[in-house]
């Protein structure tokens, strides 16, 4: 059957196939919970008809066995629509899980490189609602189909048995409603369906953009010109929902009225041979009252394959985003590296788009291991590029860049990152603890080392103050702490971190001069015994840190001198 399905979504099932358990398992409670529901309405129509035609004839009837037999199909019934409930839903949200955790996975190496392309609320409707709505491939089509093509065989296989005739109206009626009116559903539905998937990412992007840039939106007046954007896309989404659903509802309507006839061809077959003597009448009730029990069956088919395409489209996007290729290649092997590391660009290009212009144009600069070298420059001469190179994020078109002796292309990515610790100007907090926060650098960091960094970074005090210590959930982004203790939290880090590199990015950019000069003496701290690299557009405060500074300008080193004379040459 698998391979009847599209190539992505046998893709998706190769994805899930540490699920297969549980998705065999709530399939096979699926089928016996119909194929109790098609006993019990056979077996309870055989019944009530033979017990009628006793009791006017006064013929005995044994009613124990039947008796025991509808009894034992409506507790298997309810046992398995329990279970059935149960088992899929258990394997659809296992399947979902470990498909976002594959997909994470897959994501990892492509940031930032490539995935700067995406905004992040295409990029989170991709991780969430795309595979979200895959849910429906497992419970709604694959469940539902197998479920209903083994319940035709078996009545088919019935109904041949019983009544050639009756069979051969069951199959036509089925074929109907089983194969022609989904199809029907798929191909009007397609369009809309596929379309819908994409409108729904695009208005979380929408959606996103109003909630972060909501003070912009708001001091340009930009607030109703983007609500008319977010509700002329929300109308035609809910326009294309609206015809999905009328197609959905229409053809539930069209499988009841096909049930009817089916049944009707059935009474005329199965009357007729009543009346001949070949069928005895309670089998006649048996039979309709089966169809009516295999079109139950049969319904969920229009609806479920009215959101193929949906299914169909989310698995694409799913796998396009997972297909990309990384923009580095890691090394099967880690080169090694010393305890102390020099840093050296050489002759380094970089750009971020083939069209773009250069953001490192020819770089060139050494960094002994034990180096403090600050990089000043105005925005956009190419400081963060430089960072974003030396990190391993961005791939160089030219040159090259060595650490301790090893080029870049040579070390894994994250062991070159576990050696250069980075204090930012945007520190990033998680709705975590303070402590879950400063075990992001080092997970098997003992109590000591946590204090002694923590003490080292001025914290002592803040972290006196926090209603739970170090077990204090810091919100969303470190909403519930200031900018200062979100850069000394960072300083902690890179200390618990013990880099031999040590960067700071424009570390006191935004705080005011007091909340400056109390991280001075943290940073000064911070980088004893290691390399330091400082990304500034002005010195300031920071001058201390530094013994030399290197001039940058559209994308190049201009010049490098000591930190004395460029602030002697400042100052004039």
């Amino acid at each position: 059957m698998t391979r009847l399905l599209p190539p992505a979504l046998r893709r998706l099932l190769a994805v899930l196939d540490p699920y297969r358990g549980w998705m065999f398992g709530g399939a096979a409670l699926a089928l016996l919970t119909a194929l109790a529901a098609l006993g019990l309405m056979a077996v309870s129509g055989w019944f009530i008809a033979a017990m009628a035609l006793a009791g006017l004839s006064g013929a005995a009837i044994n009613y124990f066995s039947p008796a025991a037999a509808i009894r034992a199909f409506a507790i298997l019934r309810s046992g398995g629509r329990y279970g059935d409930r149960l088992v899929t839903h258990e394997a659809t949200l296992r399947g979902l899980s470990g498909l976002r955790a594959w997909l994470f996975r897959r994501l990892i190496p492509l940031a930032p490189a490539r995935l700067s392309a995406l905004r992040s609320g295409e990029l989170f409707a991709r991780l969430r609602a795309d595979i979200d709505a895959l849910e429906h491939f497992y419970l709604a089509v694959l469940v539902p189909a197998a479920v209903a093509l083994l319940s035709l065989a078996l009545v088919l296989v019935l109904g041949v048995i019983v009544l050639p005739g009756a069979a051969l109206v069951l199959l036509i009626g089925a074929l109907l409603a089983g194969v022609l009116l989904p199809a029907w559903a798929h191909r009007r539905a397609a369009l809309d369906a596929a379309q819908a998937v994409l409108d729904a990412a695009a208005l979380r992007g929408l959606l996103l953009d109003a909630l972060r840039g909501h003070a912009e939106l708001l001091a340009w007046g930009g607030v109703a010109a983007h609500a008319a954007r977010i509700d002329a896309l929300a109308a035609r989404l809910d326009a294309r929902r609206a015809r999905i659903e009328v197609l959905q509802a229409l053809g539930g309507g069209m499988v009841g009225l096909l049930a009817q006839l089916v049944v009707l061809g059935i009474l005329v077959f199965g009357l007729a041979a009543v009346h001949g003597g070949t069928l005895a009448p309670p089998l006649l009730v048996m039979l309709a009252l089966l169809a009516l029990a295999l079109f139950e069956v049969i319904a969920p088919l229009p609806e479920a394959l009215a959101q193929w395409q949906a299914t169909l489209t989310a698995a694409a996007r799913v796998f396009d985003l997972a297909d990309t290729p990384p923009a580095f290649i890691e090394p099967e092997i880690c080169a090694s590296l010393p305890a102390a590391v020099e840093i050296v660009f050489e002759n380094v290009h970089l750009r971020y788009a083939d069209a773009a212009p250069w953001a490192l144009a020819g770089v060139d600069l050494q960094l002994a291991a034990g180096a403090r070298v600050a990089i000043v420059g105005a925005s956009g001469a190419g400081k963060s590029s430089l960072l974003s190179a030396l990190l391993k994020f961005y791939p160089l078109q030219q040159g090259r860049i060595m650490l301790g002796g090893q080029p870049l292309d040579a070390l894994q990515g994250d062991v070159l990152r576990r050696h250069i610790a980075v204090i930012s100007q945007q520190t990033t907090l998680f709705n975590l603890s303070l402590l879950d926060n400063l075990l992001l650098a080092a997970p098997e960091a003992t109590a000591a080392q946590i204090e002694r960094a923590v003490n080292q970074a001025q914290m002592d005090a803040f972290v006196a103050g926090l209603p739970q210590g170090y077990d204090t959930v810091l919100g969303e982004a470190g909403a519930l702490v200031s900018g200062g203790e979100a850069r000394r939290i960072a300083i902690a880090r890179a200390l618990l971190q013990d880099a031999p590199v040590l960067v700071l990015d424009e570390p006191t950019e935004g705080l005011d001069a007091r909340t400056a000069r109390d991280l001075y003496a943290a940073l000064d701290v911070a980088a004893r015994g290691r390399t330091l690299l400082l990304i500034t557009h002005r010195l300031g405060g920071l001058a201390h840190l530094v013994d030399e500074v290197a001039v940058m300008a559209a994308g190049r080193i201009r010049e490098r001198v000591p930190v004395a004379q460029y602030l002697q040459r400042r100052a004039r």
